[in-house]
């Protein structure tokens, strides 16, 4: 895998659990890793962010809601909002939809059960900057864990989701959380922060990742979301 200059930090939280595999991913990828604290008052000058999951401080109040205001996540809105590529899995995801940065809300998933599945998803939009090594259409399976993984929006907010292409990734087979339209991911309008609910971090490497329809490819389906990050930062 080529090497790039790119830094991509990856924050921790008091409770969170996959900051350790989302730098692997990273590397692997061919940027250098970043760690963040939540205490940070600045990003260390990085060039992108990747917010992992886990149960940061405890899921107290609701998933990502104290998470919001650590002072690492002030720092993160303003560079978002400035164009600097933003991911957040599962507890990220929440996070970000709790800070504004991304539309609707994460609830507990209406089968009121955690659930640790291989998930197929469809990539919806190829036109972000972590999913732009992908193709529109284009089948994915990576593994997922949560209890707080439903996806929810007014009526009104998932018409503009769908029409304005919002929508990143979807849920292939049966909705595994309840999730409304069988939305896995999504992004901002800008295309610069994406969020979602399964683990790419956790499909990056041969043998340790699910199957794949693609065959070859099996173990790494995840690997594209961060492949796709150094591809937007290095034509940007």
């Amino acid at each position: 895998m080529p090497t790039s200059s790119a830094r991509i930090g990856v924050i921790t939280f008091p409770g969170t659990l996959d900051d350790v595999d989302a730098s692997r991913a990273v590397r692997l990828a061919g940027g250098e890793p970043v760690s963040l604290w939540h205490k940070d008052a600045d990003l260390r000058g990085v060039d992108a962010v990747v917010i992992p999951g886990g149960f940061s401080y405890g899921d107290y109040l609701r998933c990502g809601a104290i998470a919001r205001f650590a002072p690492v996540m002030g720092e993160v809105v303003s560079a978002a909002e400035a164009g600097m590529p933003v991911l957040g899995i599962c507890n990220g995801f929440q996070i970000l939809t709790e800070a504004h940065l991304l539309p609707g809300a994460l609830i507990r998933n209406d089968h009121q059960r955690f659930i640790c599945i291989e998930q197929r998803l469809r990539v919806e939009s190829a036109e972000t900057a972590w999913t732009n090594q992908y193709q529109a259409g284009q089948e994915i399976t990576v593994p997922m864990k949560n209890g707080e993984g439903n996806f929810i929006a007014s009526p009104d907010e998932l018409d503009r989701l769908e029409g304005e292409g919002l929508v990143v990734f979807r849920y292939l087979g049966d909705n595994p959380n309840g999730s409304a339209r069988d939305i896995a991911g999504v992004r901002n309008e800008r295309g610069n922060v994406v969020g979602l609910m399964p683990h790419p971090e956790h499909a990056v490497e041969p043998g340790f990742g699910p199957a794949s329809p693609a065959g070859p490819r099996a173990g790494i389906d995840g690997l594209g979301v961060f492949t796709s990050a150094l591809h937007a930062l290095v034509a940007a």
